[in-house]
C-alpha cells in the first residue's frame, strides 16, 4: 500500500513538469518567432562557446546552456573558407594588408668557417739527387724568404758525373772541325742540350749550368733555392741528414692570397653560386670588412653537421688574414624569379671555370690554367634586364605550419570586409619576405598583421583553418565526457 502511495506521487510529479514544460515552450516560441532580415533571409542564432549552434531563434545553447547570440547576416553569404567582419571588428584586431608584388629583394646567407692556406700556392722544397745536407739557411719555420732565396747546400757526388759529361759535350762542340757534316753539328748540340736539361733536372739552375760550361770545373754540392716567396711553414730535415732523391726538406706557402673555407647549411644552398662575392670579417680586425670570391661548392653534404663546404679565394696582400683564424661571412643574393641570381655587373661576362677571379669581356682562354671561359648565365646568374622578378609577399603575411602556407586574402568587391584563406606554395625565405611559387596573383591583398586572429574566428565557426585544414567539428568543453 506503501508503494502504491509512492508510484502515484512521483507520476503527479511528472505529469505537472510535462505541463509546465509544454506551457514554457508554447510560450517562448510565441515569444520569439523566427526572424526575417530585410533580405528575406532568416536570422541565425549561435553560442559563443559553440558555433557549430544554428537555431532560428533565441534561446539556451543545448550543451553549456549559454544564451545565444544573433549571427550577423553577412557570414551567411561568404563561403566556407571566407568570413567578414564589420569594420569596427577590423579596427579592434588591427588587421593590416599588403598588396602582393613583384620585385627584387635580397636575401642574405650568413655562414661561418676559418681561413687555411691556398693550396695551389704551397711548394714543398724536396732533394732531387741524393747527398747531404751540409747547410741549412733556414732554421725554423715561420721563416720569411723570397723567390730565389738560398735554402739548402747540399753535397751529391752523383753530380760530378753529370757535370763531367756537360763539360765534355761542350768541348766537344767547341772542338767541331768547320767542314764537319750538319749530321754531325746537330748530333753534338744535341748532346750538349740533354745533358744541360739533365742538370736541370737534377735541381740546377740556368746561372749554374752556365757557370759550370764556362768554367770547366765541376761542383760537388748543389745548392737548392726558393721556387716561390713566402713563408716556411714545415722543416723535415736538418743539417747533417743524408737525404735520398724526393725526400722532403721544407714546405714554403704563399700567402699573398689565402682560402676561407666555410660551412654552409643545406638550407641555404639555393642562394650560393660559384662566382659569388662574399664579405667577412675576423675577430683580430673589428669593423673592418674583408672580400672574395666563391671559388668551390663542395658537391657532397657532410652528413654529420648536414652542411656544405665552400671555399673563397681571399686577397691578403696586406698579410692581416692567418690562417686557423675564425671568420665571419655574409653571401647577398638577390633572386629572380626562375630561381637564378640577379648579377647585372655580370652581364656579357665570360668566367673561368677554375679560377672565378678571372673575369673576361668576350670569350677566351684563362690567363692561369688555360680552360675556355664559360658565360655567366652558365653558373646560374640572371644577368640581363629582362629577367622577371619573383613574386614576393612580407614573410609576416604567411601561417607555415609544417608542409602547408596559409594565407588570407583580402576577397575584392565585397560589400564588407572579407577574407578567404588560402593555401599556397612558398619558395625560400629571402629576408624579410617569402618567394611565392603559386597560390597568389600579383595585386591581391593578403593580411600581415591580425591573421592569426582570422584564423582563430574560423576555427571558432568550424571552417577550414591553419590548424583545421578540414573544418572539421573540433571537440568542445566537457563535450562526449560524463560528469
Amino acid at each position: 500500500m506503501k508503494n502504491l502511495k509512492i508510484i502515484i506521487i512521483l507520476a503527479a510529479v511528472f505529469f505537472t513538469g510535462f505541463l509546465f514544460r509544454g506551457c514554457f515552450i508554447s510560450e517562448d516560441r510565441h515569444q520569439h518567432p523566427a526572424i526575417e532580415t530585410a533580405g528575406g533571409q532568416i536570422q541565425m542564432w549561435t553560442c559563443a562557446m559553440h558555433p557549430q549552434i544554428r537555431q532560428p531563434k533565441p534561446g539556451k545553447c543545448p550543451i553549456c546552456f549559454m544564451d545565444l547570440i544573433p549571427v550577423e547576416t553577412t557570414q551567411a553569404q561568404v563561403g566556407a573558407r571566407q568570413i567578414a567582419f564589420s569594420e569596427e571588428a577590423l579596427k579592434l584586431m588591427e588587421v593590416e594588408t599588403t598588396q602582393v608584388e613583384r620585385k627584387f629583394v635580397e636575401a642574405q646567407v650568413n655562414v661561418v668557417g676559418k681561413i687555411d692556406y691556398d693550396e695551389s700556392r704551397i711548394k714543398n722544397i724536396a732533394a732531387w739527387v741524393p747527398g747531404r745536407i751540409d747547410r741549412l739557411y733556414v732554421d725554423f719555420t715561420g721563416t720569411i724568404v723570397k723567390k730565389g732565396d738560398h735554402l739548402v747546400y747540399l753535397y751529391s757526388p752523383q753530380l760530378l758525373s753529370a757535370q763531367a759529361e756537360l763539360i765534355q759535350a761542350v768541348k766537344s762542340v767547341r772542338d767541331l772541325r768547320p767542314d764537319a757534316s750538319d749530321f754531325v753539328k746537330q748530333t753534338f748540340f744535341a748532346t750538349a742540350e740533354a745533358v744541360r736539361e739533365k742538370l736541370r733536372l737534377l735541381g740546377l739552375t740556368k746561372e749554374q749550368v752556365e757557370t759550370i760550361e764556362k768554367t770547366g770545373q765541376p761542383t760537388d754540392h748543389l745548392t737548392i733555392y726558393a721556387p716561390i716567396g713566402g713563408v716556411v711553414i714545415e722543416k723535415q730535415a736538418k743539417a747533417g741528414d743524408y737525404v735520398e732523391t724526393g725526400r722532403m726538406i721544407y714546405t714554403v706557402a704563399d700567402l699573398s692570397k689565402v682560402w676561407v673555407k666555410l660551412d654552409a647549411y643545406e638550407l641555404d644552398l639555393p642562394w650560393i653560386r660559384y662566382g659569388q662575392k662574399v664579405d667577412f670579417t675576423v675577430e683580430a680586425y673589428p669593423g673592418e670588412v674583408f672580400s672574395g670570391t666563391i671559388s668551390f661548392i663542395d658537391p657532397i653534404l657532410n652528413p654529420q653537421t648536414r652542411t656544405v663546404k665552400l671555399r673563397v679565394n681571399a686577397d691578403n696582400s696586406e698579410g692581416k688574414l692567418k690562417p686557423e683564424m675564425f671568420v665571419r661571412a655574409v653571401v647577398r643574393v638577390r633572386p629572380a624569379a626562375d630561381g637564378s641570381i640577379a648579377s647585372p655587373e655580370l652581364a656579357g661576362k665570360w668566367i673561368c671555370p677554375m679560377h672565378p677571379d678571372v673575369v673576361k669581356d668576350k670569350a677566351g682562354t684563362c690567363d692561369i690554367c688555360g680552360m675556355d671561359l664559360v658565360t655567366a648565365e652558365s653558373l646560374g646568374f640572371a644577368t640581363t634586364a629582362s629577367k622577371e622578378p619573383p613574386l614576393v609577399i612580407p614573410a609576416s603575411a604567411a601561417l607555415v605550419t609544417g608542409r602547408r602556407a596559409v594565407v588570407y586574402v583580402k576577397v575584392a568587391d565585397a560589400n564588407v570586409p572579407t577574407f578567404e584563406g588560402r593555401e599556397i606554395v612558398l619558395g625560400p625565405r629571402a629576408g624579410d619576405y617569402y618567394i611565392v611559387k603559386s597560390g597568389l596573383s600579383e595585386g591581391e591583398m593578403v593580411v600581415t598583421k591580425g591573421n592569426f586572429k582570422i584564423d582563430a574566428a574560423l576555427q571558432i565557426q568550424a571552417k577550414p583553418s591553419m590548424m583545421n585544414p578540414e573544418g572539421k567539428k573540433m571537440p568542445a568543453g566537457h563535450e562526449g565526457h560524463k560528469m
